[in-house]
């Protein structure tokens, strides 16, 4: 089985987000593979171990993605694609439109990514990817089961729990608690700088400008405004309910 995993570096979670002149500080910061990529990564290689196979790894990134790749390396993946020229780079149309290119050239079975980045957290890429490959997809997966070419997901419908049967290929996504990750170890950590990670460039994938360009646009980056200590209403239930009205049409401004 030929499995396919789409892989995002972010911020870590533990970090603090500063942002300087309109833009995320990235100085200093410790990047991670994304969360629910993990889950992707682990899955693909619990399914190569159980049904054999490759498991290749596709990014979109600069250089420091690097970093995040050889950590799936060492978990077990056997090679991995990174874009990293800076041309690819756009919203989430374009990064579609990239992957797309690199799996096209590919064989594969099945394509796992997570179910969002916890950067931005559109929940986009894959599902567009799916759309430009004209296959189907399974999102929020919390268990995924594959008996031949037969594909049984079980996903995370808002507390419940929905079944939904396809035929490779597939893409699907991961949720958090479809497993555990793994920890790389010491043996992987080594394998992973022997494993082959190509570099690719808007040349190589043959995309044009029209393909490239972003179909949307940040207009401001900015942090939430810090909690403000909550207020007590007094007085007659009455004189409370028109004070809260008043407050959250003119003040919050929560309420048209």
């Amino acid at each position: 089985m030929d499995i396919l995993v789409l892989l995002k570096q972010t911020f870590d979670t533990e970090e603090r987000i500063t942002v300087e002149n309109g833009k995320v500080k990235e100085d200093g910061v410790r990047f991670v593979i994304n969360p629910y990529d993990e889950y992707a990564v682990e899955e693909a290689i619990r399914l190569k171990e159980e049904h054999d196979g490759t498991v290749t790894i596709l990014s979109i990134g600069p250089s420091r993605t690097e970093e995040a790749i050889r950590t799936a390396l060492a978990m077990g993946a056997d090679e991995a694609v990174l874009a990293d020229d800076e041309s690819l780079f756009g919203d989430e149309y374009t990064a579609a439109k990239v992957l797309a290119a690199m799996v096209k050239v590919r064989n594969y079975d099945l394509i796992i990514g997570g179910n969002q980045a916890v950067d931005d957290g559109s929940g986009q890429v894959a599902v567009r990817l799916a759309e430009e490959l004209g296959i189907p997809h399974i999102s929020t997966l919390t268990k995924l089961e594959i008996n031949g070419t037969e594909v049984v997901g079980h996903r995370d419908a808002e507390g419940d729990v929905e079944v939904v049967t396809a035929t490779l290929p597939v893409l699907v996504t991961a949720q958090q608690g479809l497993n555990e990750p793994r920890y790389p170890s010491l043996i992987g950590i080594r394998k992973a700088g022997k494993k082959p990670l190509t570099h690719v460039t808007a040349a190589d994938l043959r995309l044009s400008p029209e393909d490239l360009t972003a179909r949307t646009e940040i207009v401001e980056t900015y942090l939430p405004k810090p909690k403000e200590a909550g207020r007590i209403l007094q007085g007659e239930m009455n004189d409370q309910v028109k004070e809260l009205v008043h407050s959250l049409t003119n003040v919050e401004k929560v309420v048209g």
